[in-house]
């Protein structure tokens, strides 16, 4: 686990901030584990046992708590399930495999299968939204329904940011702040919480550095299930504008969200989501 974080000290220290959150979880929930070839994945399931299923994929240096605004809502109509992605800050394995491969497919098929489930709707957000779009093009059997939020994989990575982010740090932790206000696109008071999460998180977390390979239109024409795609104008690590554009030339049954005013972090989707999965 020391692999992902800076020390062992800080990796408790997220781990410990981030029980306090599933302890206070607003809805009753199951903490599931799921062995798989990559190790150990945990699961918040949330929602009446014979709902649809609906799984959830979190961004980058994020975990579960990333749904916490949304889950009351989706869970009154769907058994979800909260994957803690292996690699990332939560608490699941550490493990990495490659992305040009199809390990995290192999993976989430490991998942499901140790969730019971043969089919399922998913809503993910970035890196899990590269996760999941290289799972419904692999796997297409095995989606019903794709929302994405600012999904990687699709228009093209940015690195600009990095120089005013890395700028910023040497201002201390007001400059981290700062910098996780650039990343995010987060700039008003109502997103303090968020972005103090945010810090906390990326002070003692390695995040990846492998850039995430980019799907072909051939790939992308494959997906026949409904789909949505919402991207925010002002993204500052994903063209916006190129994965809008792939996206209705390759997959012109879906419906593609451009928010004008919005970074790479998209708060507030719950309902337009929920209206897309139930229709």
């Amino acid at each position: 686990m020391s692999a992902i974080y800076k020390s062992a000290a800080g990796g408790e220290e997220i781990r410990r901030r981030y029980r306090e959150s599933l302890d206070a979880w607003p809805v009753p929930s199951e903490e599931l584990r799921v062995p798989t070839g990559e190790g150990e994945t945990f699961i918040l399931a949330c929602g009446p046992q014979d709902a649809p299923p609906l799984l959830l994929l979190h961004g980058s240096g994020a975990n579960t708590t990333m749904w916490w605004d949304d889950v009351a809502s989706w869970s009154r109509h769907f058994r979800t399930y909260a994957v803690d992605i292996i690699g990332e800050p939560g608490l699941s394995a550490p493990s990495r495999p490659p992305m040009a491969s199809d390990a995290y497919a192999r993976w989430l098929d490991e998942v499901l299968d140790g969730l019971g489930i043969a089919n399922t709707a998913v809503v993910a957000a970035s890196l899990g939204g590269w996760v999941a779009l290289d799972y419904a093009i692999r796997r297409p059997e095995r989606v019903s329904r794709l929302a994405v939020l600012c999904p990687g994989g699709v228009g093209r990575q940015k690195t600009g940011w990095l120089a005013k982010a890395v700028f910023l740090r040497l201002f201390g932790k007001e400059g981290v702040r700062r910098s996780a206000g650039v990343v995010t696109g987060l700039d008003t008071p109502r997103d303090g919480p968020v972005l103090d999460q945010i810090v906390l998180t990326f002070t003692q977390f390695k995040p990846r550095t492998e850039r995430l390979p980019v799907f072909s239109d051939d790939e992308l024409r494959g997906l026949a299930v409904p789909v949505q795609v919402t991207v925010g104008a002002r993204d500052v690590l994903f063209d916006s504008a190129g994965t809008a554009r792939r996206i209705r030339q390759c997959v012109p049954h879906a419906a593609v969200h451009v928010l004008p005013e919005a970074g790479h972090a998209l708060l507030g989707r719950t309902d337009s989501i929920l209206e897309f999965l139930r229709s």
